[in-house]
């Protein structure tokens, strides 16, 4: 072998290991996180006397676990939505009543998570109280369960009515024993909103929201929520007492990934 010949396959050799040096950093770095449009906020920032009892941050779900994209306790909207939440607030606080969100914008990786979880058969952990009498294999077809959510478009949340004063809520222990979703008040968990007749996400028909069977008290609570709410622009889907919708919605094809974090609001808070 010439000298040429040995000094070009030294050049070779370094140059592919300075490629190979080069392109780990590049494939390491991590991709950053989305962040939200401007016109997100968060719903403290606008009305802040709404209690927010962020059920998906926690494993007292249907799930059983903080699901994914969940960062912080915190409930981000669209800021028309947030601000129909207020004048729906100011309204509901003459009355003795508070309004309590348990969910509002859902990243789509949460989404996700809930169809990988539908799709275990095998996890039943949470059946007995949040869908004790809908089989797991119905999720999909009965829509209780989707792979797109409106709540990733930024101006849908769940939500219900609080009596004050607030009683505290006491926190749920995973491993604890369940109760129906849909067995009288006193026995569900103890939760501070008013009796609505069901707990939140309860997959069964008594969910709906002027289901026959649910009548008097009960039936009065969910329809003072879904009035006071349609009033200021928010719409009711009427499989689900607790689900409202602004309208029109500033994005309404639009489903967004970004985390539930405070860091998502780009600073604003």
């Amino acid at each position: 072998m010439t000298r040429f010949s040995t000094a070009l396959r030294g050049l070779v050799t370094a140059f592919a290991a300075l490629l190979a040096v080069t392109a780990v950093p590049a494939t390491a770095q991590a991709r950053p996180e989305p962040r939200a449009p401007e016109d997100f906020v968060a719903l403290r920032s606008v009305e802040p006397t709404i209690i927010e009892e962020m059920r998906y941050v926690t494993a007292h779900n249907f799930v059983g676990e903080r699901v994914d994209g969940y960062r912080q306790p915190l409930c981000i909207l669209t800021r028309p939505a947030a601000e129909a939440l207020h004048r729906a607030q100011t309204r509901l606080l003459r009355q003795g009543y508070s309004l309590k969100v348990y969910d509002c914008y859902r990243p789509q990786r949460a989404v996700d998570h809930f169809v990988r979880w539908a799709e275990d058969l095998d996890d039943q952990d949470m059946k007995a109280e949040f869908y004790p009498e809908v089989d797991k294999t119905r999720l999909f077809a009965d829509g209780y369960i989707a792979e797109k959510s409106g709540h990733s478009r930024g101006s849908t949340m769940d939500l219900t009515l609080v009596r004050l004063p607030a009683k505290p809520t006491r926190p749920y222990h995973p491993g604890q024993p369940l109760v129906s979703c849909f067995a009288p008040q006193a026995k569900r968990f103890p939760d501070n909103s008013v009796d609505m007749g069901t707990g939140y996400d309860c997959f069964d028909t008594r969910s709906h929201t002027l289901d026959p069977r649910i009548q008097g008290v009960q039936r009065a609570n969910r329809l003072l929520l879904k009035n006071t709410l349609e009033d200021v622009g928010l719409v009711n889907l009427p499989e689900e007492w607790w689900h409202f919708t602004y309208k029109p919605e500033p994005y309404p094809d639009t489903y967004f990934d970004f985390p539930v974090s405070a860091k998502s609001l780009a600073g604003r808070r």
